[in-house]
């Protein structure tokens, strides 16, 4: 019996990730926020475009997200941009490290979402990124699914 994934209201994807990087693993990190921008994310306001992360001093960083501010906060609205700390254990931050100082390694926040405890998770991977040849190969294999795609509902009608 096959077990059902639970369901994720996602917030932001980096869709261009998966285009520029060879995803080899993926990990679920916590993410520390304030409240108000809790509620900003509700209000669908995250954007993972140019997003990293980075491991310095054996905690993870994530660098690039942008979270508008609150429109009904006040001046305790953070720096929409500004560096936020990402909760992993401790042994999968050695890990991730090891595996970073591997040359072409590198951490890439693929999509960001409510669990199902309604708390803010990032989808981080650990990606190897991809030469021009692997991108015009995978967009290669896009259009000819597409084309089957086409074929097979051509077919069906």
């Amino acid at each position: 019996m096959a077990q059902k994934q639970p369901e994720h209201k996602q917030l932001a994807a980096n869709r261009r990730a998966r285009f520029d990087y060879e995803v080899l693993e993926t990990f679920e990190a916590g993410i520390a926020l304030t409240g108000t921008e809790v509620r900003s994310l509700r209000d669908g306001g995250g954007q993972l475009t140019d997003t990293f992360a980075i491991i310095r001093g054996g905690e993870v960083w994530l660098h690039g997200l942008h979270i508008k501010p609150y429109s009904h906060g006040n001046r305790a609205n953070p720096d929409p941009d500004r560096k936020r700390k990402l909760l992993l254990h401790k042994k999968q931050i050695r890990y991730l490290a090891q595996k970073v100082q591997q040359t072409g390694m590198t951490l890439v926040p693929l999509s960001l979402y409510f669990n199902e405890a309604n708390l803010v998770k990032v989808n981080l991977g650990l990606a190897k990124g991809k030469k021009t040849y692997d991108k015009r190969a995978s967009i290669a294999e896009r259009d000819s699914k597409r084309e089957v795609d086409r074929a097979l509902k051509q077919r069906s009608q």
